[in-house]
């Protein structure tokens, strides 16, 4: 099957949801009938100073200002949306991203792999890895930024049917990227890398390293953004062909797994 599939790469200010959101909403407000996947915390910014932050800054999953304006976008241009938000869940909080279709709140993931001083502000995630089926054969698995880094993470996602992998990402490492062709390949797989640009200078300065892209089941770059401008690309992808794990007549990615030798 075919699906318009894209990201948005933006660079948010820090803590001002609305501005964010806003400049997101106009930027897509031309594009329709596609999956669009946003950066991990598009609206709220990275670089937590103080706990006191994360609390004024996030949310339950499905209220506030930013699940309120992406469900009203979502709804209008027949758009399916990832993003990464903070969430709040009674007296947790965590780095998490959430399924829009549209209009409708169809799934919410919480990051597994916290990177660097995450952990001082978030929870692990406890909800696992998913794989939602919004069109039938479009079957996305989501992930947020360092659980590129252990290749569990897209691999469980394949073998829970995904075809489209998801990744919301505030990337300030450089190999991603690239590691995000081999992920591709070893799952054969779509892959939608949607990272932000842009400095946050707070008690320590973060730089993000752009460069969202697109890449085919068989490593194909179909894009690259560059690494200091906004940016939102799209394209048409064939689902059935990452639904295929056949590599040659007698290797299957599947079936020639063996589970017996793997801790």
């Amino acid at each position: 099957m075919l699906y318009n599939v894209g990201y948005l790469q933006n660079d948010p200010e820090f803590g001002n949801i609305k501005k964010n959101v806003d400049d997101v909403y106009k930027k897509l407000e031309n594009t329709k009938d596609t999956l669009i996947v946003l950066p991990e915390l598009f609206a709220s910014g990275y670089n937590f100073n103080e706990m006191s932050e994360v609390r004024s800054l996030s949310t339950k999953t499905g209220e506030g200002y930013t699940f309120e304006a992406l469900s009203h976008l979502s709804q209008k241009n027949n758009l399916h949306i990832v993003f990464g938000y903070p969430e709040k869940d009674k007296d947790k909080f965590f780095n998490s991203a959430a399924l829009i279709s549209k209009g409708r709140l169809i799934g919410n993931y919480r990051k597994i792999h916290l990177f660097y001083k995450e952990k001082e502000f978030f929870s692990s995630g406890d909800l696992g890895f998913k794989v939602f089926d919004i069109e039938n054969s479009l079957k996305i698995g989501i992930m947020i930024c360092f659980d590129w880094i252990f290749p569990e993470s897209a691999r469980t996602l394949m073998l829970m049917g995904a075809n489209v992998i998801c990744h919301c990402a505030n990337l300030v490492l450089p190999f991603c990227p690239d590691a995000a062709i081999t992920r591709s390949v070893e799952n054969h797989v779509y892959y939608i890398l949607a990272n932000r640009i842009g400095t946050e200078a707070r008690k320590e300065t973060h730089s993000f390293i752009g460069m969202s892209e697109i890449i085919s089941p068989t490593g194909e770059l179909i894009n690259r953004s560059p690494k200091d401008l906004e940016d939102i690309f799209t394209t048409k992808i064939d689902t059935s062909i990452a639904d295929k794990k056949d590599l040659n007549p007698y290797n299957n990615l599947v079936a020639d797994r063996r589970k017996e030798y793997y801790l």
